[in-house]
């Protein structure tokens, strides 16, 4: 009973990167995170599985993105990486592969790489010790 509970997705906007702004670095969050401006670094969302980023039609993300649940309807140059859900949008642009468990596109929407469906947990390299270096085990 209690154990069963479904993971939900934030519905709410905790984060707002406005469409004159430019972001230079990875950013890293949770909840919901919305862009209409630039991002020059990767987009993480912590470890909670519910985290939510939509990215506008004026928006650009230049890094990989790993995020449970993505909207896009903007320009992406890099790898997209979804434990839950992706929706693309017809003005999406993205120029990396997608791996993804639910996809959504619409017509019109571009991808310029792989699609690739996963039913695990997609981690990517940038979000297992937080962008450090794997050591090799002996």
């Amino acid at each position: 009973m209690f154990g069963n509970r479904k993971k939900r997705r934030v519905t709410r906007i905790d984060t707002l990167i406005a469409q004159n702004s430019e972001i230079h670095g990875d950013i890293r969050f949770t909840g919901g995170l919305h862009i209409d401006g630039t991002i020059k670094g990767n987009v993480i969302a912590e470890n909670d599985g519910c985290s939510m980023l939509s990215l506008s039609e004026c928006g650009t993300i230049e890094g990989e993105v790993t995020v449970p649940y993505v909207i896009l309807n903007g320009a992406v140059m890099g790898d997209v990486h979804s434990s839950e859900h992706v929706e693309l949008a017809s003005m999406t642009r993205i120029t990396g592969n997608v791996y993804y468990n639910l996809l959504e596109m619409a017509i019109g929407a571009e991808v310029n790489g792989k699609l690739v469906h996963s039913h695990e947990p997609i981690e990517s390299p940038l979000a297992i010790g937080h962008g450090e270096p794997l050591e090799a085990s002996e």
